[in-house]
């Protein structure tokens, strides 16, 4: 992300508990994920719920739906 503050942010959670976090600023939603090797954002997208899409399957193929919780 660059320079610019996080407005909103919203934690992801599964099963086994917190996986990933989706930071909004002026640039779009932010998609990082917990204990990524290359602890690197996902990307920016420009919708909240597209960035929820990307968490989610960044979760690899059968994860089930996260549940999200804005902080």
């Amino acid at each position: 992300m660059n320079d610019q503050e996080t407005q909103q942010r919203w934690v992801a959670f599964g099963p086994n508990g917190a996986i990933g976090s989706i930071l909004r600023s002026d640039d779009g939603y932010t998609v990082r994920v917990i204990d990524d090797p290359d602890a690197m954002d996902r990307g920016t997208f420009a919708s909240l719920d597209v960035a929820k899409s990307a968490l989610h399957a960044a979760m690899g193929p059968g994860a089930e739906w996260p549940e999200f919780r804005e902080h």
